[in-house]
């Protein structure tokens, strides 16, 4: 749903010139501000940057974001510096400006503390593998005495995410005491578990060895220094003003308030959040970080400390720094085309900064996805533009690996059969499956390229479920008529699902155009294959114009589904994220089905098994009214399996399938059993909502949001499994899981989970048949990793 006008203003910097003295000032520096460039003056291809503007405006339109601001910079100048959408949206709209202030959020942990508490290990106050207990003796207790400064800074220290909102009840001192007295979950360096507690606890860590509150302190070592005067935690009067609204919190708009509720509760400082800044003044820091501690003749990190800070170490699962993320379960903001010594961070609030060295290239991504109702997702986004700004730099033309330098690097079906003048369909009478994903790479529908093509006549047309334009949610829906070519337009959902012989009579070609999403249940998959067997029984041609599985062509997860239990949601045996194409599948089809058909898949060109959608230049197009991003479609193998059950899983939000939740569920509960699961690429937020349509319509459910940081790591059969079984575990009475079956098809593995078994225990159950499915599958592939 569209919250905001579809025009997308924006504001290009103004020339600035490098302010910064030559050398360290005890008074307030002069706002220091980077040159600006063109990008040709920095190595930047421009013309590869042009794709940022239509991510951009798409995320806007979206509702992924209110507005936000990019910085781009290179060899010490900034080479772009914009302003797209809205600052505000409620209580009225008002025009995002590159000035704007924003709560920073997580970047408050290596911008404010982590730096502070290097430049105290610079200083020769703290020692990096000194335990904390050293400098904080109340810390010790509880079996955190051998939990060190290192620890801490990589998120091992074996501490829980977030402790209770009830312990900061009674005010800081109180809150305080609780942290101390909180215990580990696992052994020190044992485990990466990215945790709020531990940079609450490094916060303190500077006050208590340099005197200062962690926000004196770094003011006045690193932002004051070095004429950052936008950045500050308690932003005064002027930046308020200029600060983006996050959310309400009693019933008053957080402007220049930090959202966090618990750096909220300890006075608005704390070291996990709390900072604010602007994207001119963290350009400012990310030059800094560029220049090994050095900017404009100021030098706030030695070269020594800079390494430190900035190398690469092996955590559970990933690579981090001190303070910073490297490559790990977070990473899903970083630009796949960085280079290993790249390093970078994510807030809450929809913030982002990375910093390559071995590019001379930094990246700041600045949003208030919170504004105005706690929706909004940005990490996916905010990678793919630092891809597209890496892939930018002059050379050959790079992959960016998140998203293409060009438009239209990967040729659908239908893109290769208009390339070869339709020769495929001459002298044919075709009937067309398709719907709105129907379309080549500039966004012509195969309808129109059909009906138009000299050398093949159009038939008719049938449309799967959900209509010809994707856009109906009923369980039946009835034949039309195409307003543009006049042609009738056969329904595969209604009476019938298969096409009839009434249908077929004057056809002998059927082609077949939709974009799957890579789930078993996912119904187009099935309107295929019962086509298939119709062309066959009448001997008609059957044509696939395929298209990438936008979900990855390498990963196959789940249990296969039980013979003899095929359905419309279920039409073959296949586990449930198949990892195969449409071609491939109708190859696969036709073999294991032995039907006799004349078929022909027409290959996609320039993509590779192991490409997301967003790495093919391709245009996303909801395939159905609830798909609408590929965020979701990446967590449908997984939360889909649930819809059956008495679960919303977000249909009636705007975030269909990045949430679940029922009246009867505690949202903290829930979310820190996941959490404390340590699922690879995931994290949960405890959330509530109320849907205006499908399960739970019009109630308030408590329940998670699930946050996806890594899609690489992600599994997502195995985090839906994860979820059932907890569900199953915490409220045994609530939730009906026998409904779960109806999508997972495998009564040995519902079994197993109402019987109590783990996770790990199921996915040996059902991996024998998977196996077996693998081998099958492997003859009917189509494409190359």
């Amino acid at each position: 749903m569209n919250r905001l006008p579809s025009r997308i203003g924006f504001v290009v910097c103004a020339l600035w010139l490098a302010l910064a003295g030559p050398g360290f000032r005890s008074a307030v520096a002069e706002p220091a501000r980077l040159p600006v460039a063109a990008p040709g003056e920095v190595g930047i291809v421009a013309e590869r940057l042009a794709p940022i503007d239509g991510l951009i405006t798409a995320a806007i339109e979206k509702g992924d974001m209110p507005g936000c601001v990019l910085a781009i910079g290179r060899h010490g100048k900034l080479a772009l510096l914009k302003a797209y959408g809205l600052r505000q949206v409620e209580p009225e709209p008002i025009e995002m400006t590159v000035d704007t202030v924003f709560d920073l959020a997580s970047l408050t942990k290596p911008i404010a503390t982590a730096t502070s508490v290097m430049l105290l290990i610079q200083d020769g106050k703290i020692g990096l593998h000194d335990p904390v207990a050293k400098y904080i003796p109340e810390f010790a207790a509880n079996g955190k005495e051998a939990i060190t400064v290192f620890h801490l800074l990589t998120h091992q220290g074996g501490l829980i995410p977030d402790n209770s909102l009830k312990d900061y009840a009674d005010g800081p001192e109180k809150a305080w005491q609780r942290i101390y007295a909180l215990g580990v979950k696992t052994k020190p360096g044992e485990r990466f578990v990215y945790t709020d507690v531990g940079f609450l606890v490094l916060g303190e860590l500077v006050r208590r060895v340099s005197g200062l509150p962690v926000n004196e302190f770094a003011r006045e070592r690193i932002y004051r220094p070095l004429g950052m005067n936008e950045t500050d935690y308690l932003p005064g009067d002027d930046l308020c003003r200029r600060a983006a609204p996050t959310e309400r919190r009693n019933e008053k708009w957080m402007q220049g308030e930090v959202h966090d509720p618990r750096a909220y509760a300890l006075d608005g400082v704390a070291g996990h959040a709390g900072l604010f800044s602007t994207a001119a003044d963290l350009a400012v820091y990310a030059q800094m970080m560029l220049g090994r501690g050095e900017y404009g003749g100021v030098k706030v990190l030695d070269e020594k400390t800079f390494d430190l800070m900035t190398a690469e170490y092996a955590v559970p699962g990933g690579f981090r720094g001190l303070g910073w993320d490297k490559r790990s379960g977070y990473s899903s903001n970083r630009g796949r085309s960085f280079s290993p010594r790249a390093f970078g961070h994510g807030g809450f609030t929809g913030t982002v900064i990375w910093i390559d060295p071995e590019q001379d290239l930094f990246l700041i991504f600045l949003s208030n996805r919170l504004h105005p109702d706690g929706e909004g997702s940005v990490n996916s986004l905010a990678g793919r533009i630092g891809a597209i700004a890496a892939a930018a730099i002059d050379g050959p033309a790079k992959s960016s690996g998140g998203e293409s330098p060009g438009r239209g690097s990967v040729l659908t079906g239908i893109d290769v059969l208009q390339r070869d003048g339709f020769r495929l369909l001459e002298g044919r009478r075709v009937g067309l499956i398709t719907n709105q994903t129907g379309i080549n790479r500039d966004g012509v529908s195969t309808v129109r390229l059909l009906h138009e093509a000299k050398n093949t006549t159009l038939v008719a047309l049938f449309s799967p479920e959900h209509g010809l334009e994707g856009k109906l949610d009923i369980s039946r829906i009835g034949d039309t008529q195409d307003d543009k070519t006049g042609l009738h337009v056969f329904s595969l959902y209604g009476e019938t699902r298969r096409p009839t012989a009434e249908m077929l009579k004057d056809i002998d070609t059927l082609v077949f155009d939709i974009q799957d999403i890579g789930a078993r249940f996912y119904t187009y998959i099935s309107t295929m294959g019962y086509a298939m067997e119709a062309a066959a029984e009448h001997g008609l041609r059957f044509v696939v114009l395929d298209r990438p599985n936008p979900i990855g062509g390498v990963k196959v997860e789940g249990p296969v589904l039980d013979a003899g239990r095929e359905s419309f949601v279920a039409c073959h045996r296949l586990p449930v994220r198949h990892g195969m194409t449409v071609g491939e599948l109708a190859r696969l089809f036709r073999a294991e089905l032995g039907l006799k058909l004349d078929l022909e898949v027409v290959r996609v060109e320039g993509w590779q098994r192991g490409e997301y959608f967003d790495e093919t230049g391709l245009e996303w197009v909801n395939p159905s009214p609830n798909m609408r991003s590929l965020t979701e479609a990446i967590l449908y193998p997984g939360v889909g399996l649930l819809e059956t059950t008495n679960l919303s899983v977000g249909r009636g939000t705007p975030t269909p399938f990045e949430l679940f939740g029922a009246p009867w569920i505690d949202r903290q509960k829930m979310a820190d059993v996941l959490n404390a699961l340590n699922l690879p690429g995931v994290r949960f937020e405890p959330i509530e909502f109320i849907p205006d349509a499908s399960v739970f319509e019009g109630k308030r459910c408590q329940g998670v949001r699930i946050q996806l940081v890594d899609r690489d790591a992600f599994q997502a059969v195995r985090t839906g499994l994860e979820i059932a079984r907890q569900l199953r575990l915490l409220y045994p009475d609530a939730w009906e899981a026998e409904k779960y079956d109806r999508l997972l098809g495998n009564r040995q593995v519902l079994d197993a989970l109402l019987a109590g078994k783990t996770v790990a225990e199921i996915e040996i159950l059902y991996q024998p048949e998977l196996d077996a499915f693998l081998k099958r599958r492997a003859e009917h592939l189509l494409y190359q990793e």
